[in-house]
């Protein structure tokens, strides 16, 4: 499919695409529209590449699945404070206009990132179902195809692993 006719049928697909987004977004349009053009840039640009094992809209809408995925799990992590959430009550307290803004730039967030992203796919995906979209382990199993001790071993192993790159070491004097 030459990239002409592929800006020929992401236009004539757009506004299946665009419901589908907001379906994936919680019907918040900004986001939608941000998970689109994410989504629509990794198509144009390649990092997306179509295969044809299903129909072009069926594939497009697994891309645009993903790229809201990415986007709330990005999302919810710019909005931690260490271990813990910062909500507007907690933000308007302390005097912060932009929560998320702060919480990008302290230092805790950095560590948690760092920490998350140098985890094994397996365990951050794990840890992210359960803690990010309140799956249950048995939940997070079945949306990975794993079995449950598989997701247990996984969970266990990348809480441990954070909790040592996370807790702070002690000065032996």
């Amino acid at each position: 499919m030459t990239r002409i006719d592929l800006e020929a049928e992401l236009e004539r697909l757009h506004p299946d695409c665009f419901g589908w987004s907001m379906s994936c977004c919680e019907w918040d349009r900004g986001e939608a529209e941000d998970v689109l053009q994410t989504s629509y840039l990794k198509v144009l640009d390649g990092r997306a590449v179509f295969d044809a094992h299903s129909s072009l809209k069926t594939w497009l809408f697994g891309v645009i699945r993903r790229t809201a995925s990415e986007h709330r799990r990005w999302s919810a992590l710019r909005g931690l404070r260490g271990l813990q959430w910062l909500d507007d009550r907690t933000a308007a307290a302390a005097g912060v206009d932009d929560p998320a803004e702060a919480v990008c730039r302290s230092e805790e967030s950095e560590r948690l990132v760092a920490a998350l992203r140098s985890l094994p796919p397996r365990q951050r995906e794990v840890l992210h179902l359960v803690f990010y979209q309140d799956l249950s382990i048995r939940e997070a199993a079945e949306v990975l195809g794993i079995a449950l001790g598989s997701a247990r071993t996984h969970y266990e192993r990348g809480k441990a692993k954070l909790r040592d790159m996370l807790t702070p070491e002690r000065d032996e004097r």
